[in-house]
């Protein structure tokens, strides 16, 4: 694209907040934000560095949209890079963006809320920041006006309306019980006040609020009135915004490492002055790039769907004024500490970060020992009971070797002692929900399975009856053998590509033994009635025996090798079990 052809396309643009793309062929090679889309592409004439100038020689075409604010066009920014992967762009491989609201081009639209709207005739609302207040919003709408969220397949063909027309939340279209012109009259509410008619929801809001009130339905009237709230502060500025604490009570603190064409930014994230958690993430920058670059693109793209932290400490300040500019808005205080405690922690993530630096050679190391394209995502599974009662599943996930804890989930299995049934029910319903567009993370590159060949076997039964196509390999904890469909690795112990799937098992095993120890915990049980035997006293005995089975079994000398449990409380339990 000549300077000519620049200047012609950036006529053509309006003077508006957006977002701007520079296309070669179908793909996308750079994505920019601006406050005057017709000014900031007409800078492209004259290009800033010979990188970007590169870019635009490259690019054959431009593409733009227009946003209601300055806000959400730097959030779509994020969006769309962490869709795109643009060449010229820096770019956080964490499958992280913020959420839109969607309202299909089906004959009876569905309402939803999605991180990757690519739906032919969709209209498409946001970027926004905080996910639970969209989601308030929509189930209002939903409550009000009736638009279905139900899925193509759950629609089709059915006889009678679902339990979703039951709650009050769809008028049922799918079984005639309105109109396909007074449905539409519905959608074309919502979408008016997805596009900052506020009233149109807020009135019936606030009229059935004060109906509560006078019925004396105080709890009701309170849930509304919460639901007022988010709803009239939804299109208020940049009312989805997180709320800002004065106190700082949440810092998080940033270092960066720059090598090539890769970067790595280390986080330590504090909690009332004192550090609870920590990690590194990989992006790809442009070369030449340096550490203000990538925090300017980081930070955005990171926090999509994170809460902002009170205060950032940076070992740089971001070189993107849209991003400070956020930053201040959203209440956080940046800070490049010079000395003192605070520029020792920032001293401590810059060495994360180039320890950190060395993580995706394992990546790539365990990429090319299963012949994957690649294992940047990895979703591991682990099963844990207690001789079949508590029986829980645990899916946690970690990109480019780092937890990423907002995608972990949890599932409570049909009670059996039985391992690779239980791995086959908890991966069949992971996989069922990805097949039927149920579970909003992106699929992952590999699922590792903690066991050996049976718990695989039992995994893999699950993937094909539900027909999801993804590559999954165990790792028994005894030998650390790596069994796939078709060999076993024996890998040494200091391998790159073993560490990364020992610490996916690890975490898999921690997080499944931690939901089953507070099911266990909170059980109510035969021993409630029990004299002597408190709640935890209890919790040691299912500590020490698994299950009630286990504690009926166990001799009075046991009994009494448990703290606080004495012979009155042996006589007690026997006579009550």
């Amino acid at each position: 694209m000549d300077v000519a052809t620049v200047r012609e396309h950036a006529s053509e643009l309006p003077r508006e907040p957006g977002v701007y793309q520079f296309l070669e062929g179908d793909t996308v090679r750079y994505v920019g934000k601006a406050v005057d889309l017709r000014a900031r592409v007409r800078s492209y004439a004259d290009p800033r560095s010979n990188r970007i100038g590169n870019m635009v020689a490259r690019a054959d075409s431009l593409d733009f949209a227009v946003t209601d604010t300055e806000t959400q066009a730097l959030l779509l920014e994020a969006n769309l890079i962490k869709r795109y992967q643009p060449r010229y762009n820096v770019r956080l491989k964490d499958d992280k963006s913020y959420p839109l609201v969607q309202v299909t081009g089906h004959t009876f639209p569905r309402i939803e809320i999605t991180r990757d709207p690519d739906r032919a005739g969709a209209t498409v609302f946001g970027p926004f920041t905080n996910k639970s207040t969209v989601e308030t919003v929509v189930k209002a709408l939903r409550e009000t006006y009736g638009i279905r969220g139900c899925s193509d397949h759950k629609f089709a063909n059915r006889d009678r309306p679902c339990l979703d027309h039951d709650l009050g939340l769809c008028t049922a279209p799918c079984t005639g019980e309105i109109g396909r012109e007074a449905y539409l009259g519905d959608v074309e509410s919502v979408e008016r006040f997805l596009g900052g008619e506020v009233d149109v929801l807020a009135r019936p809001l606030r009229r059935e609020m004060e109906a509560a009130a006078q019925s004396h339905e105080f709890e009701r009237a309170a849930n509304l009135r919460d639901r007022l709230d988010a709803v009239e502060s939804f299109h208020g500025g940049d009312a989805d915004a997180i709320t800002s604490q004065t106190d700082e009570r949440t810092v998080d603190v940033l270092g960066a490492a720059v090598e090539g064409e890769r970067a790595t930014v280390a986080r330590l994230h504090s909690e009332r002055g004192q550090l609870v958690d920590r990690d590194h993430h990989s992006l790809s920058v442009p070369d030449g790039d340096d550490v203000a670059a990538v925090f300017g693109g980081f930070i955005p793209q990171f926090y999509a769907e994170r809460d902002l932290p009170d205060a950032l400490l940076l070992s740089e300040r971001p070189d993107d004024v849209d991003v400070m500019e956020w930053l201040e808005t959203e209440g956080v205080a940046v800070r490049v500490p010079g000395a003192g405690r605070e520029a020792t922690l920032v001293d401590l993530a810059l060495k994360n970060a180039r320890r950190g630096s060395g993580n995706p050679d394992e990546l790539r190391a365990l990429a090319d020992a299963l012949s994957l394209p690649s294992a940047e995502r990895i979703e591991g599974f682990d099963v844990s009971h207690a001789q079949g009662s508590s029986v829980v599943g645990s899916n946690v996930v970690l990109v480019g070797g780092s937890p990423e804890k907002g995608d972990y989930r949890r599932k409570k299995l049909t009670e059996k002692n039985d391992d690779y049934a239980n791995m086959h029910d908890l991966i069949h319903w992971r996989a069922k929900r990805a097949v039927e567009g149920r579970d909003d993370r992106p699929d992952p590159d590999l699922l590792l399975i903690d066991g050996g060949q049976g718990q695989l076997d039992a995994a893999r039964e699950a993937l094909d009856d539900v027909e999801w196509d993804v590559p999954a390999v165990g790792l028994a904890k005894a030998e650390e053998i790596v069994v796939t469909p078709t060999a076993t690795y024996n890998w040494p112990n200091d391998a790159p590509q073993l560490h990364v799937l020992q610490r996916v098992r690890d975490e898999a095993h921690r997080f499944a033994v931690q939901y089953h120890q507070t099911l266990r915990d909170d059980v109510s049980t035969e021993l409630d009635d029990v004299s002597g035997v408190g709640p935890q006293t209890r919790r040691k005995l299912f500590r020490r025996f698994g299950s009630l089975d286990g504690i009926r079994g166990a001799s009075d000398d046991e009994l009494r090798e448990v703290d606080g449990v004495g012979e009155k409380t042996v006589t007690a339990l026997r006579r009550r079990l």
